[in-house]
This record gives structure tokens, sequence and C-alpha cells, in this order.
């Protein structure tokens, strides 16, 4: 019997699995991979021919013989347990891989060598022509029986190797088999056309002409071929037929056939329209509607009902599944520690919500912001700025909602339109929906009753955030806060930890609009207006605007003072910017690293005031650093104290758990920090985002880790609707073409969301027995696992979404408050389980680089599960000057 890993549905025969592969699961979206079809092999594969690949090389199909079966026997083990010359090589190998003296296993050669390399370059050199023969001894005859199997390699097709054995099965289909099977094929020819449209942006135009040349050749171009076979197979079972009958029966399989159906003339695939009618019958379409705000001027915007989106999502089980939090008890239990921030469910906001806390509710989280769709110049900048409104499902688990497709869009209006006609109108549509969520809920099927649900918080930039909850939007007046009353002047001499500042909260903030409304000021203490989100029962303003630290850290607090201090280091000739652009240059990053590296600093950062770069090039700036000029910079010099307790901060901040002990350290770097800054830089005024920065100590007790609130993946979204302008190249009513593209696209995800995304994938694995192994591996093995005969092993393996390699370094445990690295020698596959074998290293902090420097402390490895790691991340090291550091990405709780 054979199990689909995925859908658990039990087949007879290989073959009906690999098929079940091949027609349901081929086209599914979201990173999907097939699993090979051994239950004892984890490998997932992102490419149906890679598993094929994988089958034919690593799993042979068993087939029947009845002649010698040869074995071969390893001249330095005495292992005769080898059926093939592949299997047989692959254990001479591994020999060389222990570094074992191996001689030349071919006849009249004396070559010896324990050099994996030479042995492999001389066999291919020496004996590649397949007329050498094998020494005596290194082969023996074995007599099969008549009902032995024997595994052998083919180069056939997987499904051809059970021709004949289905076509001895008595298997009929009746009618209602034949619809279904028809059905589902016209159901995936569409999810592959719908892909097409959304996803890889083919016009309709290029898909009907797809669609017709497809057609032709199904319909018209394949009828002789199809009666040159008919008449083939009816020849050699002695059937005698009349050749019109034989061409009757070949145009009816042609025109009959599925694919041809749905595509042929007034098929329900062969138009636009048409497939796009059958997308709206059969998928989950979710279409934008179309809102006038000014029919004279033809000003509109699109918006997409989130209570149907809502309903849409909530119908799928696997993300039904994922947000076990929807019950308040969950919620609850997650609580495991008053002093541990894990999600926002930690924070001191959630309690004090009536609905999220006391109820069974769902959780939404808005993110609002303004992107240009192309990057005109002169006269028309600006012209075709959007604003983008999406939101998010706070129910699910932290991590789920990184992927874009978990991203759903609520409006798409022009910039200048909501500076016109303002949010309340062009939020109204959001607004009545929220409100009804919030008294009446959405029905939800699955769970067969309707469930409340309100705005969590608002993810913003700092403008944006000011504008929508009717703060001022002017940072160099007076008040510039919606966190606390602070004035401008007074943060350049008092701190917020310090307690001088009125947080903001309910009472004083309806105080401040009851003072407005009633002397008719245009703004009181940093507030202007009612927020359009007052109308919402369970949301306020005070607490639903949650601070950015894409905005405030990376792209502001950082690039600002790097720019200031690379100055201060240059001009004191510790190095030049050409020596730092070189370094940059020519470091040699790694992994992950390398992607987000940062670029050269411009020639002009001094009078911008910025290093300029988007916000994963400055964090991976601030976090190498002293590894690029580290060891030119004195430690006692003051600016460089500077950057190293930023990046410090940094650490902190980016951390997704908190302690109390945690905060209060931040609390105090943050300090630390201001006072160091000043006194470096004594002209130098503090910016807005330095005094946001000071409140999230606080602000982290409220919400939660602050890092699950950032703009990141949010701004990653916009690329696709730039995307989408470039491809359609046409600007006449571009927001109904971007909103109905990103909600077909939605729907297919939607649609091939039926499995959940594995969280162990590996593509390649070796199986070996354990008797070639090294005894340190055998050993570290049989400490977990005594009865062990042959082992998985892999050198890459992807883990949640990480990837893990050998030679990367693990964090394990604590000693005397520092981490334990572990360097990861081999990884081991065992019950779909992930293990590493792992030497352990020294490691020291070396407080000038903000890095560990790593020494090999024990050569014994060590069998250790992910599960056991005190942080999962992988880190890569780095040699800086012959000495092994690394460097952590974010703050460690050892």
């Amino acid at each position: 019997m054979w199990r689909c890993k995925d859908c658990k549905r039990v087949f007879s025969r290989r073959s009906e699995l690999l098929k079940h592969y091949k027609l349901d699961h081929r086209h599914y979206g979201r990173g999907y991979s097939y699993p090979c079809s051994y239950l004892s092999c984890a490998c997932r594969f992102k490419t149906w021919n890679a598993l094929l690949s994988h089958l034919s090389r690593n799993h042979p199909v068993k087939q029947t013989v009845t002649k010698d079966l040869t074995r071969f026997k390893c001249p330095i083990c005495d292992f005769n347990q080898l059926s093939t010359e592949r299997d047989f090589f692959q254990h001479i190998f591994q020999h060389l891989k222990n570094k074992e003296t191996v001689t030349c296993v071919f006849q009249d050669c004396v070559y010896q060598t324990n050099i994996y390399e030479n042995y492999k370059s001389h066999k291919y050199r020496k004996h590649s022509d397949i007329s050498n023969t094998f020494k005596t001894g290194i082969t023996e005859k074995k007599q099969l029986d008549c009902g032995e199997e024997l595994c052998v390699s083919s180069g056939t097709d997987i499904f051809d190797q059970d021709s004949t054995a289905q076509a001895n099965q008595d298997h009929t289909f009746n009618e209602t088999d034949s619809e279904n099977l028809q059905r589902d094929i016209e159901l995936k020819l569409a999810s592959v056309l719908l892909k097409l449209e959304s996803s890889f942006l083919v016009s309709n135009a290029a898909i009907d002409e797809l669609l017709q040349e497809l057609n032709y050749l199904i319909g018209s171009l394949s009828l002789p071929v199809t009666c040159r076979t008919v008449t083939q197979i009816l020849h050699d079972h002695l059937c005698q037929f009349d050749q019109s009958v034989i061409e009757k029966l070949a145009r009816a399989l042609c025109e009959t056939n599925p694919v041809n159906k749905a595509i042929g003339d007034k098929g329900s695939l062969s138009s636009a329209w048409r497939r796009k009618q059958f997308y709206k019958r059969h998928f989950k379409v979710v279409e934008p509607e179309e809102y006038i705000l000014d029919k004279k001027n033809n000003k509109s915007f699109q918006y997409v009902s989130i209570l149907k989106s809502l309903q849409q999502v909530l119908d799928c089980e696997v993300i039904l599944d994922q947000t076990d939090n929807l019950n308040c008890v969950n919620k609850l239990l997650q609580r495991s520690s008053v002093h541990t921030y894990r999600s926002f469910y930690d924070g001191s906001f959630f309690s004090e919500n009536e609905l999220l806390c006391k109820e069974e509710s769902i959780s939404l989280i808005l993110y609002i912001d303004d992107f240009e769709i192309c990057n005109p110049l002169g006269t028309s900048k600006r012209k075709h700025k959007i604003c983008g409104l999406y939101w998010i499902l706070g129910n699910l688990p932290q991590g789920c909602n990184s992927n874009l497709s978990s991203i759903y869009l609520a409006a798409l209006i022009k910039t200048n339109d909501l500076k016109c006609y303002g949010y309340e109108k062009v939020l109204e549509p959001l607004l009545n929906e929220l409100v009804i969520l919030e008294q009446e809920g959405v029905f939800v099927s699955k769970l067969g009753r309707a469930v409340k649900g309100t705005v969590q918080c608002v993810v913003a930039d700092n403008l944006a955030a000011h504008s929508l909850g009717g703060f001022v939007e002017n940072f160099t007046g007076s008040y510039i806060c919606r966190f606390c009353l602070a004035v401008k002047t007074d943060i350049q001499t008092t701190e917020v930890r310090s307690g001088a500042f009125t947080l903001r909260t309910k009472s004083i903030h309806a105080d401040h609009l009851k003072i407005l409304q009633e002397r008719e000021f245009p703004s009181y203490q940093g507030v202007k207006s009612t927020s359009i989100l007052s109308h919402l029962l369970y949301f306020d303003i005070t607490t639903g605007l949650p601070p950015d630290i894409v905005h405030d850290l990376f792209e502001g607090v950082v690039p600002f003072e790097l720019a200031l201090c690379l100055g201060v280091l240059i001009k004191k000739k510790y190095f030049t910017l050409v020596s730092l652009n070189d370094a940059i240059a020519s470091f040699n990053f790694k992994g992950t690293d390398k992607t987000n590296r940062p670029h050269p600093i411009a020639l002009n950062f001094e009078a911008k005031k910025s290093v300029g770069g988007n916000a994963h090039e400055n964090w991976s700036l601030i976090r190498f650093l002293p590894l690029l000029i580290g060891h030119r910079v004195q430690h006692e010099e003051p600016a460089w104290q500077i950057l190293t307790d930023l990046r410090d901060i940094v650490d902190l901040v980016v951390c997704p758990i908190h302690t109390e002990d945690s905060i209060a350290y931040l609390d105090f770097k943050i300090s630390e920090h201001r006072t160091q800054f000043q006194e470096v830089f004594p002209n130098c005024d503090l910016k807005p985002k330095h005094h946001f920065l000071e409140h999230y100590p606080h602000l982290i007790r409220q919400f939660g880790p602050l890092v699950a609130l950032w703009s990141m993946r949010f701004e990653a979204k916009h690329s696709f609707f730039k995307r989408v302008a470039r491809n359609i190249k046409c600007f006449k009513n571009v927001l109904c073409s971007l909103a109905e593209r990103h909600q077909y696209q939605m729907a297919h995800h939607l649609h091939l969301s039926g499995f959940p995304k594995p969280l162990l994938e590996v593509t390649n694995v070796s199986t070996v027995t354990t008797d070639v192994l090294d005894k340190g591996i055998v050993n570290a093995l049989k400490q977990k696992f005594s009865n062990l005969a042959t082992v998985c092993m892999t050198k890459s393996a992807t883990f949640n979404g990480l990837k893990y390699r050998c030679g990367m370094i693990l964090i394990h445990g604590s000693l005397g408050g520092l981490p334990e690295f572990i360097e990861i020698i081999q990884m081991v596959i065992l019950a779909n389980q992930l293990f590493f074998l792992v030497r352990k290293l020294e490691g020291w902090y070396v407080e000038h680089y903000r890095s560990y420097e790593l020494k090999t402390s024990d050569k014994e490895l060590k069998l250790v599960e992910l599960q056991d790691l005190t942080d999962v991340y992988p880190l890569e090291d780095y040699r800086i000057r012959g000495i092994r550091l690394v460097t952590v990405k974010r703050y460690i709780h050892v």
C-alpha cells in the first residue's frame, strides 16, 4: 500500500500514487513541493521531473527476473550486499571520504590513494571503457529463483513499468466516474490558465492564441496518428473493421478529449470572457467594486469587501486550522508567563480590548501606505502614485503572514484623490463592514456560526499613522509624538524614561478632541481632528497605531547615525570612503547575507546626512560594519562606540521574544546611546525618530514584539502591482486592472491552498549503512538510536522556511551567560525528523567586533534535535584577519 504524505489518500500501486501527484498536486502553489513516494525518504522536489529523476536514481522499480545476479564485495571491509556497480562505487567512495587507502578494483591496476577526488579522476581517465574487468573476488554470481525480485534501473517512464499489469486489471469506469474525471481535468486546466494570467501575467490574447494552436494540435493534426494507432491495435488483436469506422472512432476520440472540449469552439475556456465566467463559478473570486468619488471628474477607487474575503479565507481548512487561537482559551494558554512577550496576546493592549480578550474573535491588522507604480520624472512625477490598503489575519501564528499570499487587498486609491476627498469618504465602505464585523460578525461555514472581530492595529509609517489617527502631520512643529505629549524642544534635554512626558490615553485623547471642538482650534497638543477609525467600538487610536521599526530604525536612525559616524572616522583617517566601499564589494558574504548585502556608499553621504539604501541594506551594513572596518578603528573611539551600541539596540529591537530583563536592558542601552550621541555630536539635534525609539521598551509591553508589526513584508506586496503596471502598459482605469489581477491571483492561491506546506523539505539524501560511517558519527548516532542499520544523510535541508547547510553555526545552550555554539558537520533524517551531527565550539565575545570568536573545543560529535536548539536561526562564520568570527542577527536569550 502507498500513502500520499500530504492528503493521506491510500493507493495500491506506486504508479497510482504518482499519477495522483501529477494530476491532483501538480499545480499547487505556495511553494508546493512533491514528496518522495517512499515513507522512509524525506526528500521533496519543486518540479515533477526532479521527482522522477530521484525515483529513477534512488528507488528503481522492482521487476521480476530469472537470470544470474551479480554481487559486489568490498575488498576493504568484505561487505558483500552490494547489488549494483553504482552501489559498489558509492561504498568505495565512502571509504575514501573517511581517508582510508583504497587500491584500484580493476584488473592489472595497482593504483592506490586515500583521496576521494584523485581516485575518482583515476577511474574516469583509466577505466572508463566498459570492457574493463574487476579483479578476482570483487564480483560473484548468484542464481535467482523464479519468484525473486531484483531492483533494476530503467530509463523508461515510471508509468510504463506497470502498463502490462494495468492492462490485465479488470477496471471499468461508469458514467459518473467519466463525468467526474472530465470535470477534474477541466478544473486543472483552468487552474493552469489562471496561474498564467495572474501570476505570470500572460495576456489574454497570448492565451487565446495558445489555446487555438493546442486545439488544432489535439483535434485535427493528431487525427492521422490516432487513426494509425487504432488500426495497429485492432490489427494486433486480429479484429477486422471498415476503414471508415476506424476514422470515425479516431475522430470521436479526438473530439471527446476533455482538454479539446474545454478549449474548442464554445468551450468553457475557449475565450477570455468564458474563462473569467468559469473562474467566478469554480474559484473563490472576490471581485473588486468601484466606488465613485466624483462622477463629473471621473474620480473613483477600488474596494474589495473584507467580509466576503474573510468568508473565503476562513472557508479554507488549512488556514482555519492554523488559526487555533480563534478561541479565547487558547489565547490565554499562550500567555504561559506574564514576563514573556511572544506575540500581541502577551501585551497589555490585548487584555484591555474587551472583544479580543473576552470573546472568540477575529483579529485584523490593517496596513496603509503610498507607492509609485512607475518611476516618472518631471511634471509626471507622482501622477500615478497610489495608496494601498491591505490587511492580514492577526489570528495566525507568528511567521505565517510572511508569505505575500497571506496579505489581502482592501482598497486602492490614487493618492491625489485621497488628499482631495479625505479618509472619511474613501474609507466609508471599509468602516461600514468593520462595524458589521464588530456587531454581527461574519459567518464561518466550517465552524457553523458567526464570529465577531475587530481591528487589532493599523501598521503604517509615521506620516500615514498621524494622518489616519487625526494627529498633526508636521514633524517640525511642537507636538510630534502620537504616544506622548512631548514638545519637540523638550526631547533634546529630557528622556522618555524620566517620566516627564505624559502618555496619551483614551481619556486624555477624548479631552483633547472636546477642547478642539469647543474652541475651534486648528490643533491642540498634536491632535487636529477626530480619526475616521473612532467609529469602531473596540478600536482606539491611542492603542492601535504601533511604531514601525522599518521606518524608525532602518530608514531613519540607522542611516542618519551611520553617515555622521562614518564622516568622523574618515576625517580621522582610520580609513577612506574608497577603502570602505572596496571592503563592502570584496567581502565574502554567505548564504542569506549575500542576498541583502549593502551597496557602496555615495560620495555625498555627509551632505545628505544619510548613507541611503533600503531597510535590508542598512540592517546588513550596521551588522557587518565591525567585520568590514573594525580592525582599522581604535576600540576607544567614541564614534565607533556609538555605532556598536546602535548595533546592540537593533539586535534587541528585532528580537521575536522579549522578557522583562531584555526590555530593561533595551531601555538602558537606548539611554546610554542617547548620552554618548549628544556628547560626540553636541551641535546635532536628536531626530523625532530618536524620541520614538525611546518609547520602544514601554511599547513592547503593550504591543508585544514590535518585529511582528513591522512593515517589511507589507512593502514587498507593492511589487506585484508595480509588475502588473509594467506588464499591461495601460493607465486607463489602472486601479481596476490592478485590483482585478490581484483578486484573481488570490483566488488561485486560495484554490491551491488545500495542502499545508511541509515543515521539512530535503532535495537530496544518501542512504548509507552504519558499517561504512566514521566511528565518531556511529557513536553519536548510537547514543540515541542503538539499533540503526542504515541512515539517511543530507548536506542541505529546509525546515519551516530556514535553510540549513553543513558548516553553518547554531546556538545550543549557554555557559557563563554566553551562548554555546555548535557547527553542523552532517544532517540526518530519521523518521522524517531532522537531526544535526554537530561539533561543539568554544565562543568568546569580542566586544570591538560585536561578534563571537570561535574555536573547536571538542572533536567528538553529538546528535542534536532541532527543538533542543536555543535559537533555530542558522548563522554563517567569517574569517577576519585569521580569526573565525560569527555575528548574530538578533538578541539571544540564554
